[in-house]
């Protein structure tokens, strides 16, 4: 058995973890930059230098947690892209310097595919093929693992990812940020029948998403309306929107499976907690047979235990980086 000492700082959550390779958690440790709040979405320049702030301390605090020493520590992880590139760059300086002066092996980790292996905490014996759907705020991909490293990309966004999409409707509707755990929170007592708010890309064996026109969609709605009408019918309109996003990833996860014979789907991402996602994802499923994962609410969002996990096979096969390793913020899972 091997321990892994982790790092993820890809947007705004500074978090530390460590993890074995039975993908038990010791520690996973995630301090959240409220600050932004204020901004309604990440400020980089911000985010770089809380990480900054903060990561010492939060490594220290995760060695402590798990009761090890950096001797007893195995290898260190980071994630090195996709994210804001000096929010990265901060994670991975970081941790090449732990491995440097601890002597530690070092594995570069794909944040995205680090969300896919979240899965795996709770489901060690979870191993490809499988279809995975990978949604989050700047990311929204159907992806077919055939194994680690054989995969296609089946579907992706051509604009707004479905988190990107949840955040800038929230901010039409002025509720805050980040909007999807606002929206889903709102959307509970309301009638997603209310509105029938759009779903593009809409044809037969298309599995691309988009979701911009959607965001349009609910600007000239409420446009139309006055404070009072969306004020009184605010439960009604975040149902409705978020019926026609999850209506859309739902829909092409299950026809792409349906024609492709696909036994096991995984959500990952951090759009895989939302609970409307996951009922309608299960029930779809369950009618076709197919098994469904989802992480554990705490490692959908970042966490660092989720790189920790994505590193385990990689060091199993010793896919080690040297110190000349950096940071690059190009989206997707095909960098990995």
């Amino acid at each position: 058995m091997f321990k892994i000492l982790a790092f993820e700082t890809s947007c705004d959550d500074t978090s530390v973890s460590v993890i074995d390779s039975n993908y038990k958690v010791y520690s996973n440790l995630i301090s959240s930059q409220v600050t932004h709040n204020d901004f309604g979405g990440v400020v980089p320049e911000l985010a770089s230098r809380l990480h900054l702030k903060n990561i010492m301390q939060l490594t220290r605090a995760a060695i402590k947690k798990a009761d090890v020493t950096p001797e007893e520590i195995d290898a260190v992880a980071v994630s090195v892209n996709p994210g804001l590139i000096g929010a990265l760059l901060v994670g991975v300086s970081f941790a090449k310097g732990f491995a440097y002066g601890f002597k530690k092996p070092l594995i570069a980790v794909n944040h995205m595919l680090g969300h896919i292996y979240a899965n795996k905490i709770d489901h060690p014996e979870l191993e490809p093929p499988y279809l995975a759907l990978v949604v989050s705020g700047g990311h929204t991909e159907l992806v077919d693992f055939q194994s680690f490293d054989r995969f296609k990309i089946v579907g992706k966004t051509r604009d707004d990812a479905s988190g990107e999409a949840f955040d800038k409707i929230a901010k039409l509707l002025k509720l805050g940020y980040p909007g999807g755990p606002i929206i889903d929170k709102t959307a509970k007592n309301g009638n997603p029948e209310f509105f029938d708010f759009p779903r593009a890309l809409n044809r037969k064996d298309n599995f691309d998403f988009s979701f911009s026109g959607l965001k349009t969609a609910v600007r000239n709605y409420l446009l139309c309306k006055d404070e009072k009408f969306i004020k009184d019918h605010l439960t009604d309109i975040t149902a409705s929107v978020q019926k026609a996003i999850i209506d859309s990833l739902v829909k092409k996860t299950i026809n792409y499976a349906k024609k492709n014979k696909t036994k096991i789907i995984i959500v990952a991402g951090g759009v895989s907690a939302n609970s409307m996602l996951r009922k309608m994802m299960k029930e779809e499923t369950a009618k076709i047979n197919i098994k469904v994962y989802f992480p554990a609410l705490e490692y959908c969002m970042d966490n660092a235990a989720m790189i920790g996990a994505a590193a385990v096979d990689k060091f199993k096969r010793k896919e080690f980086a040297d110190l000349s390793l950096n940071a690059f913020s190009t989206k997707g899972v095909r960098f990995i």
